[in-house]
């Protein structure tokens, strides 16, 4: 059973603040939001939300455009995508199934802009915690690593957890010092975190470091880690 919202400064900050990572799935290379999950969640946190879908544009070479209004907390924001096959190219004269899996990947784009699951299109793993001005003072103040996100790391013990997130300051610590960022990615290869392990020593990260290591993790092994955490 899903946690309810907790509301935070802004409906996009409360949005933005969810984990969607357990409602995703993969198509080859790209990850997808599951569309019953994102109406769930914007009808949770709007319960008057609405959203319509504006008549698709055929181009001259067969592609197609399509389209979607998501209104809610009083703003619409306008969605769009192409009729794509699972490699994101743009697919000649589709099909009505072609056409109605864009729709659903398109309305889930549009509540994306009102917040939730927006770090997968930013090619994130993990939302950014939201912070107000006080506490982003005082986490740079602080100096200290990213806090973990709501819920991670809730399967592991104490001991774990702990050798975990010291490992983790430590990558943060390399990475801002600038280390050779292959002996950083291999170092995380050695660990061999299980599922849950990876996604707490991912939430300490902060998004340059996790943008870095995602870029510079050619190997299979490491491509694999970042792709589950």
């Amino acid at each position: 059973m899903n946690k309810p919202i907790e509301k935070l400064e802004s409906p996009f900050m409360t949005l933005s603040a969810i984990n969607v990572n357990g409602h995703t799935e993969k198509k080859g290379k790209f990850t997808y939001l599951s569309w019953p999950f994102a109406v769930s969640e914007i009808s949770k946190a709007d319960p008057s939300v609405t959203w319509e879908y504006p008549a698709p544009v055929t181009y001259p070479d067969g592609t197609m455009m399509v389209f979607c209004n998501v209104t809610a907390f009083g703003k619409t924001m306008n969605g769009f995508l192409p009729v794509m096959d699972n490699y994101n190219k743009s697919i000649k004269n589709p099909n009505a199934m072609d056409i109605n899996k864009a729709m659903q990947r398109c309305l889930v784009k549009s509540i994306a802009l009102h917040g939730l699951g927006l770090y997968i299109y930013s090619g994130e793993d993990l939302p950014e915690e939201p912070k107000n001005e006080a506490e982003a003072m005082a986490k740079a103040a602080s100096n200290k690593g990213v806090t973990p996100t709501a819920g991670a790391g809730e399967s592991l013990n104490k001991a774990k957890r702990q050798e975990i997130q010291e490992f983790a300051e430590g990558t943060q610590v390399n990475f801002d010092a600038g280390f050779d960022i292959h002996k950083i990615v291999e170092a995380i290869q050695e660990q061999e975190y299980d599922a849950d392990e990876k996604v707490y020593f991912w939430s300490f990260l902060d998004s340059k470091c996790r943008t870095a290591i995602k870029k510079d993790a050619a190997k299979p092994t490491a491509i694999e880690m970042i792709a589950q955490a």
